[in-house]
């Protein structure tokens, strides 16, 4: 087996490459081409966290690998990460354990890539300006998925902590693909206002911006809310996207909050759901219709991602030589 760690990791696969294998792995989803049985959570209350376990097949690609993380909430008063993960890879053909690899960056990648690919298929083409909500390890690789599918000229960040924003510029600020131009947004109306491409990835509860600021035109890529509980896009988002847009249905509506909340309340219905992003992905329905409609892409997170970007990452490990093999 193979051991690959957060740097053997983030050599292995760029942002553009990732987004080319997620949209795959979601049109193998919308096709029924995958086994993804529903994630399997497991409360940790006494510690306010909460452990995953979530396994895929593709069956076009045959890419098998089941990833376990963790969110513990505490873990940033603790000078932790607030995600931890490992993802297995495994041999579809023997069942052989081809390797173990850290999983916190892979999920923050993956869901980068989703977004990538959503922004690809749903964002104007000629959409420069953004705003990430949320500036931790997903807003950075949500910067990235944005910026490798659109010429952004001008990024606006939020989040509740001013030095997590401060931070994020600094690192962020003149990467490939990112502007120089990245600024402290001083409330979510300024970022909101002028943004033609939004990515909310917080741990919200309640949302992040008022829907009543998003500009015609704008595209919203929801990815932070992963329970019924959580929340991070209002109603009035919802009511004003001409096209809701899921990765994928069982699971959008089994925890999805910024759906399920909005449902419950009577702001919008099952059938208000547009599509999954596979099924766009695949050319089977049309993406952007018009360039001053709004459109919503809402991800929980599949296992499919992690799947096919973990076999991705250990095929590019085995070509460049990284890791360490161990015997079992």
């Amino acid at each position: 087996m193979r051991i690959l760690s957060r740097a053997d990791v983030q050599k292995s696969l760029s942002m553009k490459d990732a987004i080319a294998i997620v949209r795959g792995a979601f049109a193998q989803l919308s096709f029924g081409q995958a086994t993804v049985p529903l994630r399997v959570p497991v409360p940790i209350a006494k510690h306010d966290g909460v452990t995953l376990f979530m396994p895929a097949h593709l069956h076009t690609s045959d890419a098998l690998a089941v990833k376990i993380v963790s969110v513990h909430n505490q873990n940033p008063s603790k000078a932790l990460p607030l995600i931890h993960a490992l993802v297995v890879v495994i041999d579809a053909a023997t069942g052989k354990p081809l390797a173990a690899m850290e999983g916190g960056y892979l999920t923050a990648l993956r869901t980068g890539a989703g977004s990538g690919v959503a922004t690809d298929l749903l964002a104007r083409r000629d959409a420069r300006v953004a705003a990430i909500f949320g500036a931790g390890v997903q807003g950075r690789t949500q910067l990235l998925g944005v910026a490798a599918v659109r010429n952004l000229e001008r990024v606006y960040v939020f989040d509740a902590v001013a030095k997590q924003v401060e931070q994020f510029i600094s690192e962020m600020r003149g990467k490939p693909g990112i502007p120089n131009d990245v600024r402290v947004a001083s409330s979510p109306a300024e970022a909101v206002r002028e943004a033609d491409i939004i990515c909310a990835a917080t741990t919200s509860t309640q949302p992040v911006f008022n829907g009543a600021d998003l500009k015609p035109g704008a595209h919203v890529n929801a990815i932070g809310a992963y329970t019924p509980q959580m929340r991070e896009i209002d109603a009035t988002t919802l009511k004003r996207a001409s096209k809701i847009v899921i990765d994928h249905r069982a699971s959008a509506l089994a925890e999805a909050g910024d759906l399920i909340i909005a449902m419950k309340n009577g702001a919008i219905a099952p059938a208000d759901i547009y599509g999954e992003i596979g099924e766009i992905a695949a050319g089977q329905k049309p993406g952007r219709a018009r360039a001053d409609e709004i459109t919503f892409y809402k991800s929980v997170g599949n296992a499919v991602q992690d799947a096919s970007v973990a076999r991705a990452i250990y095929d590019a490990a085995l070509r460049e030589g990284l890791g360490v093999e161990v015997e079992l």
